[in-house]
């Protein structure tokens, strides 16, 4: 005897839904005004692989930025996305949904991200052509 074949449904393949691609996750149309390195993409998505596991919200991304402060008047930011905010540009890097919101993208316009190993830890790592100086540790800046 022979049993029919019956399709899958969302019921039976599995218990977690899959999340809607709604606003949250559309792309900015255009190129990204920065670029990461295959390192950078890679860790980044082993950091948020890490970040879901921790966090009961869903994580949707890689958020990068800047913000006043620093001992060279911005600092440079990474966290989770688990939202997005109104001014924020949202790229995909090969798999790797990145947030930026719109003033930090014009601070890091044309910069690369990358992932450095040192001999005293190791973490992404900004090559920005629009800091003018730095305070030495590279994690702030200073612009004209």
């Amino acid at each position: 005897m022979t049993l029919p074949v019956v399709p899958p449904t969302p019921s039976t393949t599995s218990s977690t839904p899959e999340p809607a691609l709604g606003p949250a996750l559309e792309l900015t149309p255009g190129d990204p005004p920065i670029r990461l390195t295959e390192r950078a993409i890679e860790m980044g998505k082993k950091r948020l692989v890490e970040a879901q596991e921790d966090t009961p919200e869903l994580v949707l991304g890689l958020r990068l930025g800047v913000k006043g402060g620093g001992c060279s008047g911005y600092y440079y930011v990474y966290d989770v996305a688990t939202k997005r905010g109104k001014r924020d540009l949202v790229f995909d890097f090969d798999g790797l949904r990145v947030f930026v919101d719109d003033r930090s993208a014009a601070l890091l316009a044309g910069g690369e991200l990358d992932w450095e190993t040192r001999l005293m830890g190791y973490g992404f790592k900004w090559k920005n052509p629009n800091a003018t100086g730095d305070c030495g540790c590279g994690s702030s800046f200073t612009t004209d």
